[in-house]
């Protein structure tokens, strides 16, 4: 059986190109292990920034962040991605906007089941399943380098 997923998304960007909420969902639930409730919030660079240095003690705005809320009943949690950093990286990295938020929709999903990359191995571990997901979604590798 299919693990289901409780998504809600904000939208607290006035960010051009930021995609509708049903890709979010879409892409969520393609990396679902098991079920999920999460909030995912599209910021500005003035939230993101405020949110990683509260958390991270880090001054300055990150593509995503996650938190994870509980794990049972069911996994919830918080997925932030930062609009404006989102679009820097994907022109930098010459990738489709929506192909970007696909693989960092992708990526928090991960993080909320307990995937990290603090380690190479766990970072290889990690890639390959984003990886996996994001192509069999339709777009290319998040981590070819063009």
């Amino acid at each position: 059986m299919m693990p289901k997923l409780h998504a809600f998304i904000q939208f607290a960007s006035a960010q051009a190109d930021i995609p509708a909420a049903h890709m979010f969902r879409h892409w969520a639930k393609a990396a679902l292990r098991v079920d999920t409730e999460v909030t995912i919030r599209i910021v500005d660079e003035a939230e993101g920034r405020e949110l990683n240095k509260t958390y991270r003690g880090k001054d300055y705005a990150t593509n995503v962040l996650t938190f994870t809320l509980t794990e049972e009943p069911h996994l919830m949690g918080d997925i932030i991605i930062c609009a404006p950093v989102v679009e820097k990286e994907a022109k930098a990295q010459h990738k489709g906007i929506f192909a970007h938020y696909a693989h960092l929709t992708v990526h928090g999903i991960l993080h909320l089941h307990g995937y990290d990359h603090e380690s190479e191995a766990q970072a290889e571990l990690m890639e390959a399943i984003e990886t996996a997901i994001i192509t069999k979604l339709g777009y290319p590798s998040p981590y070819l380098i063009t």
